[in-house]
């Protein structure tokens, strides 16, 4: 048959606008189609404005504590943010990347359709008062954020989710985050910074449930010394004129705050699509698709939030490229165990991985752990910041590497080294004998890894 394009893409965001780019760099006629704006979430709404104001928290706070590093004439009563300020270079930066994509769209002679796709059968979207038919289609259209049902609202509220939280102008005296997952934790932490009294109520008996439980109560230990709140194993029931009422411990309590942050997760985004309608299969919410991301209909792929997998940038952009190949008749899959994750508090978490939990369990008594604790690092000592830890799960038998946690400085820059080692099956001997210049926060691997193959680090007792 004859098709506009080769691939259609729905989708603008970081798996939609690589898999167009990758498509069309191999030869592939391709068409993108986006109804907001380029760079979809992560660009606009999620990972980059929320580093961005995380960026200008951490600067605030750097200066009020400039006198620590002999830093004087600082008159921290007179250190203010100016939040219209901090969002305006937060529009900035979301503002050049957006361009950066669509430049890198045009540069590829990708076609951009404005607008919000709907299927008309199973090679034909409508857009708009257009129709856009493709021999391989693309489903990229991401995931938005959920609204539990069973918390019950009444009166009147203030509540927000990290969108709208996003763009504030003038921040609350308090707020209330319903969600101890890395969106609740990134936002009580930023907020915190910002002077913002914050309590944070989590349903389950730990924040942060994917990352190594050592490590995620390190961060709670932290953040609850820089003055945020936590109730752990928390049901919310009731938001009522800005009043939480929650269960905790078989009692009921109620806080109040100027602001109610929703951020108990996302929820794929299908809406409009008809995608039930040209027979694809769901697995509950979302579009259910392969490791190679073909769906039920072998023509049309799901990536990144839309599948479920694992809702991360990264992932959705890696799954772009793995689509794309199987297009282009090259098969691939990806491995879902080896996808890190990074949360940007101060100091910074990165893991990569299973747990130590998840490690016993599946390999019982062959699971070596190492850890190394920041403060005996010397780049941490010079940084200011040694609460951190460094802890390397290993495989007995072989060395190979089952899990990374780190909490320390940098630590978002240095997972990187143990996703490749992975990878590349590296074992802790090989990890070992890599020489890691110094001063580095990354020495630490290297100490980790000593002290759960051989038992003992060089620079810890």
């Amino acid at each position: 048959m004859n098709y506009d394009f080769d691939v259609a893409v729905i989708g603008g965001g970081p798996g939609g606008y690589v898999a167009a780019i990758s498509a069309a760099q191999r030869g592939k006629k391709t068409c993108i189609v986006e109804q907001n704006s380029l760079g979809g979430t992560c660009l606009n709404v999620g990972c980059i404005p929320t580093k961005a104001l995380i960026k200008g928290a951490n600067v605030y706070q750097q200066v009020c504590n400039a006198q620590r590093f002999g830093v004087e004439g600082v008159d921290t009563a007179k250190v203010t943010i100016n939040m219209e300020k901090l969002q305006s270079w937060k529009d900035g930066v979301v503002k050049q990347l957006v361009n950066g994509v669509k430049s890198l769209l045009g540069g590829n002679y990708v076609t951009i359709f404005n607008g919000s796709a709907s299927f008309s059968d199973e090679h034909t979207l409508a857009v708009g008062d257009q129709t856009v038919s493709a021999e391989y289609i693309i489903i990229a259209t991401g995931s938005k954020v959920a609204i539990p049902d069973f918390i019950t609202q009444e009166g009147e509220n203030h509540i927000v989710t990290s969108n709208e939280l996003l763009s504030i102008s003038t921040l609350p005296q308090s707020i209330v985050v319903i969600g101890g997952g890395v969106i609740g934790v990134e936002f009580a932490y930023l907020l915190n910074k910002l002077g913002v009294k914050v309590t944070v109520l989590e349903l389950m008996d730990h924040i942060l449930p994917m990352v190594d439980r050592e490590i995620s109560e390190k961060a709670q230990i932290r953040m609850t010394r820089d003055g945020v709140t936590f109730h752990l194993g928390a049901k919310v029931q009731k938001i009522c004129n800005n009043h939480v009422t929650f269960e905790l411990e078989g009692k009921t309590h109620k806080v109040s705050a100027d602001l109610v942050l929703m951020a108990v997760g996302r929820k794929p985004n299908t809406e409009g699509l008809n995608a039930r309608a040209i027979g694809l299969e769901f697995d509950r919410a979302a579009i259910k698709s392969d490791d190679s991301l073909r769906t039920n209909l072998s023509h049309i792929f799901a990536i990144g939030d839309v599948n479920g997998k694992a809702m991360l940038a990264h992932t959705a952009s890696v799954e772009a490229e793995v689509a794309v190949s199987c297009i282009c008749g090259v098969e691939q899959r990806m491995n879902y165990c080896r996808i890190p994750s990074c949360i940007y508090l101060e100091p910074e978490i990165a893991c990569v991985g299973l747990t130590e939990a998840q490690a016993r369990t599946e390999y019982g008594e062959h699971v070596k752990v190492g850890t190394f604790p920041a403060y005996a690092n010397g780049r941490s000592l010079v940084e200011g910041d040694s609460d951190g830890m460094f802890k390397i799960i290993l495989d007995s038998q072989y060395g190979e590497i089952l899990g990374a946690h780190f909490y320390g400085q940098h630590t978002t820059e240095m997972i990187a080294e143990i996703a490749a080692a992975m990878r590349a099956e590296a074992t802790a001997e090989e990890l070992i004998s890599s020489i890691h210049p110094h001063p580095t926060v990354s020495e630490s691997i290297r100490e980790a890894v000593l002290a759960a193959w051989t038992g003992k680090a060089i620079h810890n007792l």
